[in-house]
């Protein structure tokens, strides 16, 4: 069952960064991936399918659920199988938390006034079904028109990753372009300082967490941005198969390690479709980050 939190921001409920540094103190910051696309079902041996795709989740959620901090499925894969397969993902998610793992769900949605609304309801709102502890959003129609998810997931005690700076060669063209003396990037950061500065105050993180790749090199430092003083968690993709490595973190990050969640998928997922590698293998690397990043 999940643990449970007390607040210490008056209101009596967990706070999404409370749960969060909870969950990476007790299981290790490592952000495992939950990505079934076709070549990795298949590689396990399944058929690329509603069945392999149930049975695929159906280890993960049995590997990591309770034995991982943090789990980042990818909804795009089970996008793909209709509303069949977000059935599945739906299940996942379900598990997934109330094992005590937070879920962050790969979403990147981003959009403007009543459609913002709505994605925002749909996967934060109090009513939503088998909503995740939070979600990727996507900042490339203005920080501010990420406002409604922002505000809807500090009520419901949720949170959002907004990227920031992503290894992708095509990104730089957007995040690190200058306005009035600021780049895109820099102006995210910027946005979720503001919103997480009264967490900062009291010493936690803040719900407004960035999705900042492992393999960034030396953007960060080069376009100034302070990613400790943002007070929110930041989410690595890139770690592992993707060529990201210790020294990246340590050079990308710098003195808001400890805030890092190194996210990793194929190379942990590589392990499967055997449950009880799968969570060595989870494990081994929790056990190696953790070191670091402490």
């Amino acid at each position: 069952m999940t643990t449970r939190i007390e607040s210490q921001d008056g209101t009596g409920a967990a706070t999404f960064g409370q749960r969060l540094r909870a969950a990476t103190q007790q299981f290790g910051p490592l952000c495992a991936g939950i990505d079934p696309h076709r070549a990795l079902v298949e590689s396990w041996g399944l058929t690329y399918d509603l069945d392999g795709l149930r049975a695929f989740t159906r280890a993960c959620v049995d590997a990591f659920g309770g034995h991982v901090g943090v789990v980042k499925p990818q909804s795009a894969f089970f996008e793909v199988f209709g509303s069949a397969g977000v059935a599945v993902l739906e299940g996942a998610v379900t598990a997934l938390r109330e094992s005590g793992t937070v879920v962050i769900l790969d979403a990147k949605r981003g959009d403007i006034g009543t459609t913002m609304d709505a994605y925002a309801e749909a996967f934060l709102g109090k009513d939503a079904i088998d909503s995740p502890d939070a979600m990727t959003v996507s900042p490339y129609l203005g920080y501010g028109s990420l406002r409604p998810a922002i505000d809807l997931a500090d009520q419901t005690g949720r949170g959002v990753f907004v990227l920031a700076l992503t290894s992708n060669p095509e990104g730089a063209q957007v995040q690190h372009a200058v306005l009035e003396g600021r780049s895109v990037a820099g102006s995210i950061v910027d946005g979720a300082r503001a919103d997480n500065a009264a967490a900062f105050a009291r010493g936690e993180l803040g719900h407004v967490g960035l999705v900042v790749g492992a393999t960034v090199g030396n953007a960060v430092q080069d376009l100034g941005l302070d990613l400790t003083a943002m007070g929110g968690p930041i989410l690595a993709p890139g770690v592992g198969a993707q060529g990201g490595t210790s020294d990246d973190l340590k050079r990308v990050f710098g003195d808001a390690l400890p805030n890092v969640l190194p996210a990793s998928s194929r190379e942990v997922l590589s392990a499967g479709p055997d449950v009880s590698a799968l969570r060595a293998r989870a494990a081994q690397s929790n056990e190696s980050l953790a070191a670091l990043l402490s």
